[in-house]
């Protein structure tokens, strides 16, 4: 599947010699342990009824996030993945996955009943 490019501002150019600059994602910093503010959440939305654990609020790079998504998922010993700045964990784990998280540093809160 090709994904569709975004172009922002640019709404028609006559000029024959136009190139539209692409603005660089580059990688985001990722903040250390204590300057992260981590959700923790549980979700059964679009997922066939099935609960998953979620994180959100990930400040970093992608590369960061799918560590700390391994990281989480081997903790408690299920599947999942990590995108878009959420880690999502399989099954109810929201109190171990706080435990963990707030073990690591992180400042994180529970969302939710």
């Amino acid at each position: 599947m090709k994904r569709k490019q975004r172009y922002t501002g640019i709404v028609y150019s006559t000029d024959e010699h136009f190139a539209y600059d692409e603005p660089e994602a580059g990688d985001v910093e990722t903040l250390p342990n204590r300057q992260q503010d981590l959700r923790v959440m549980l979700d059964r939305k679009m997922r066939g009824g099935k609960t998953v654990t979620l994180v959100k609020g990930f400040v970093g790079s992608a590369a960061d996030l799918e560590a700390l998504g391994k990281k989480l998922k081997q903790k408690c010993g299920v599947g999942g993945s990590a995108k878009d700045g959420e880690i999502i964990v399989q099954g109810d784990f929201k109190q171990r996955i706080l435990q963990l998280l707030s073990d690591e540093g992180y400042q994180v809160k529970p969302v939710g009943g």
